[in-house]
């Protein structure tokens, strides 16, 4: 997965890309299989983004060029075969500005603002209109696009314009349109404008152009924010603040307010909302008084870039994914080194980052 659950950044050339975590299938994609418990550098190449999904990886070189690595069983890495892949592989020739890795499937926008995906499609999540697996990317319709996130079995997507999109599945309400309904095509959301979306497992949020904070779809542990555990099947405003960025896990959500203070709710029985206790939380809450920049979950677990550009992480650590070397589950967030980052992403056990 957060990430799989991909959250949208700045897209600057950043060096020195790093992995951690569980390596079984290739995913950190520094040639082997081993698994590392601390930030591993991954070649000598320059990037500009990075995307994590359950069992592979995404990446943008600094030049543009999209390179993918780890499990391929479904085509999720896009180089048209099913072969895993230990090291970064490129695919096509075309140059990229943004990526999103789901369970196992992928998006990309192509930089002239076109959408592509790839990878299994079971429930209509790569958009174009049908079920089918596509091993290579495959153009989504005309619009050019903004961001996109993808989840589990979900997509979403902000347009040029800067309107929702949602497709694939939607037994919970997910996509947010009024309905169950799973959708096999990008499917106009509302009438609002947005600035950031990013979908969950069950659930989405986002942020509207007006800065105000919406989520809906599955509320089992309250990831919706709103204080019940009752499914939403279309936004629903939280509060009245203001917010920055936001990221969905499993479960749970994340946000960082307008003035930096970070908040999450939903499901906390691996201590993944880092406020020291395994409590579920039904509504924002307040972690500590530090003030962040990125926030970015994963599979029962987050990482957290402090406004000084330090790396915390904090949740589930069974396969050495917290980057601390060890694989201690940890209740609040705990610092990883003293280097600054520029980016991190979050896939099930396994994790990227940029410096």
């Amino acid at each position: 997965m957060s990430n799989f659950y991909w959250m949208p950044m700045k897209t600057a050339t950043i060096m020195a890309l790093q992995g951690w975590g569980w390596n079984g299938l290739g995913q950190l994609g520094d040639g082997t299989l081993t698994t590392r418990l601390t930030p591993t550098p991954i070649g000598t190449d320059a990037w500009k983004m990075i995307a994590t999904g359950s069992h592979h990886s995404l990446g943008i070189r600094a030049d543009g060029r999209l390179f993918s690595w780890g499990l391929n069983t479904s085509g999720q890495l896009g180089d048209g075969t099913t072969a895993h892949r230990l090291t970064p592989t490129p695919i096509g020739t075309d140059t990229w500005r943004m990526v999103a890795a789901g369970w196992d499937y992928s998006i990309g926008i192509r930089a002239d603002g076109r959408l592509f995906t790839w990878g299994d499609n079971w429930g209509g999540m790569l958009g174009y209109g049908t079920t089918t697996t596509r091993l290579s990317p495959t153009l989504i319709g005309v619009d050019f696009w903004k961001t996109v996130s993808a989840g589990q079995d979900h997509s979403l997507g902000i347009n040029s314009n800067g309107q929702l999109f949602a497709w694939g599945r939607n037994g919970t309400g997910r996509l947010g349109d009024g309905t169950t309904t799973n959708r096999l095509s990008p499917t106009l959301i509302g009438v609002d404008f947005w600035r950031i979306i990013s979908a969950g497992t069950g659930h989405s949020i986002g942020i509207r152009a007006d800065g105000r904070l919406l989520t809906w779809g599955l509320n089992t542990n309250g990831e919706l924010g709103d204080g019940t555990t009752f499914e939403r099947h279309s936004p629903t405003l939280i509060g009245t603040d203001f917010w920055k960025t936001i990221n969905a896990g499993r479960d749970y959500s994340f946000g960082i307010r307008a003035d930096g203070r970070l908040f999450a709710w939903g499901n906390n029985s691996m201590a993944q909302l880092g406020d020291g206790t395994t409590i579920n939380r039904l509504s924002p809450t307040l972690i500590g008084v530090d003030v962040w920049k990125i926030i970015e979950c994963g599979w029962n677990y987050t990482f957290g870039i402090r406004a000084d550009g330090r790396l915390f992480s904090w949740g589930w650590n069974g396969h050495g994914q917290l980057g601390d070397g060890t694989t201690t589950t940890r209740l609040t967030p705990t610092p990883i080194g003293t280097d600054t980052w520029r980016m991190i992403a979050a896939g099930w056990r396994h994790s990227l980052g940029m410096q």
